[in-house]
């Protein structure tokens, strides 16, 4: 089995992404095969990952994937690599309302799998008292190992030594100690990084961040404190299963969400994806069964998308006779107007009586559970899909039969999620498993 190190916090903008991204770099020039995985849904890591790496990187999720399926995608991940680095998500035992392991947080991953978690902790502001944190993490739940401690934004060598001190006399070994200085900067938007594609310069970046693990991190301890996982994974166990036999998707910098272990799964159950960008106005391939257009940042391109009518004329060809879906963004595209964040509308395919707005902003973020209302993309009427939502934008209009009926981790109370017309469906919602 691979051994793996799960990079984990106390919260959210600790210095995970430095250090985990810096460590993958940093291990790859050294020339071992480094395998990645983010844990939670987040489709912005994985690319960062797989260019950190230069091999593809997953998902892993305890909410919306089922523990079987957790062990398959962590052994396919780590197949054929000499270390993997899991990326956690915001706080280490951050998640929501569920069944002991079936949380979404990020202690769950490490827990099932028997990942060890090297434990980045920011101290601006702390002394001694970091270590009281770090304690009460590493003692909250004992199925999680704390393996080491890197610490974050360091003011000097007399911080570092009393915060060091303190965090060793609780047993843990201190594996590193980042400066605050300024250091690499990674640029993001409103739904979080910029992605991997459009990130300027980024190979240049990765190495300037394995630069700054290898001068303040001990690599060698960090590789010594992997641990292979405790549990049996079957690299060739549960698949998830495909919408169609041959599908065209969506994939440019304005429909990029996707999650790679859709693609590799369908893929292993012999489905064929032919990808085509909406952008350079391609129409989607009318050989295929299926289009599926992803999220992604439509909104950032809308005049563009609305000016490309081979792209939308071939949409509404193919949706003539055969089924389209879109995700969040690939949602608001089969609408009839998107607005900017100017005010500005945009035609849309026209596909779904539907217009969004990014000019009236919003966030909508959380966990969902859907039973589909008619029969479609993912089968029978009824059939029940795993996953989340997260944009910003606002809904001006929305008229027709819903796409699903969907509650969240909070509440069981269902609500109407998307639309659907004819062979033509969509939503908010972003499928998981």
């Amino acid at each position: 089995m691979t051994p793996a190190l799960l990079i984990g916090a106390a919260r959210s903008s600790s210095g995970k992404t430095t250090v985990a991204l810096g460590l993958m770099r940093a291990l790859a020039r050294r020339g071992l095969r480094v395998a990645a995985v983010k844990c939670g849904p987040d489709y912005i890591d994985p690319a960062f990952h797989a260019a950190a790496t230069g091999r593809a990187s997953l998902n892993l999720d305890s909410w919306t994937m089922a523990p079987d399926l957790v062990g398959t995608l962590a052994a396919q991940a780590g197949a054929d690599a000499d270390i993997l680095i899991a990326e956690g998500a915001m706080g280490l035992f951050d998640g929501v309302p569920g069944a002991p392991g079936r949380t979404g947080a990020s202690a769950d991953i490490a827990a099932a799998l028997g990942w060890p978690v090297l434990l980045v902790h920011d101290v601006t502001g702390q002394g001694r008292t970091a270590a009281a944190l770090i304690h009460g993490l590493a003692s909250y739940d004992p199925r999680v190992k704390i393996a080491g401690v890197v610490l974050n934004r360091v003011a000097s060598p007399r911080h570092e030594k009393l915060t060091g001190e303190a965090i060793a006399a609780l047993g843990l070994p201190l594996l590193g100690a980042l400066p605050r200085e300024a250091g690499v900067e990674l640029p993001e938007r409103h739904l979080g990084l910029v992605q991997a594609q459009e990130t300027q310069r980024l190979d240049e970046l990765l190495d300037a961040l394995a630069q700054r693990v290898e001068a303040h991190l001990d690599i060698d301890a960090a590789l010594a404190a992997a641990r292979a996982s405790t549990s049996p994974l079957a690299p060739g166990g549960v698949l998830l299963a495909p919408p169609a036999q041959r599908i065209a998707v969506a994939r440019d910098a304005a429909f990029s969400f996707f999650y790679p272990h859709h693609a590799q799964s369908w893929r292993r159950a012999g489905t064929e994806l032919a990808f085509f960008s909406p952008l350079a106005d391609e129409p989607p391939p009318m050989d295929c069964d299926l289009v599926w257009l992803p999220g992604g940042y439509p909104e950032l391109h809308a005049g563009r998308l609305a000016a490309n009518h081979v792209f939308l004329n071939g949409l509404r060809a193919f949706a003539a006779s055969r089924p389209v879906h879109g995700e969040c963004g690939g949602y608001m595209v089969l609408g009839d107007a998107l607005v900017d964040a100017d005010g500005q509308a945009h035609a849309m395919a026209g596909l779904l009586r539907l217009e969004t707005s990014f000019a009236r902003r919003k966030m909508t973020l959380g966990y969902r559970c859907a039973s589909t209302c008619a029969e479609g993309v993912f089968g029978p009427a009824g059939a029940v899909l795993h996953g989340h939502e997260f944009h910003y934008a606002t809904i001006v209009r929305e008229e027709g039969a819903p796409f699903a009926m969907v509650t969240d981790a909070y509440s069981d109370v269902e609500m109407r999620a998307g639309l659907r017309l004819g062979v033509v469906s969509g939503s908010f919602f972003h499928y998981v498993a």
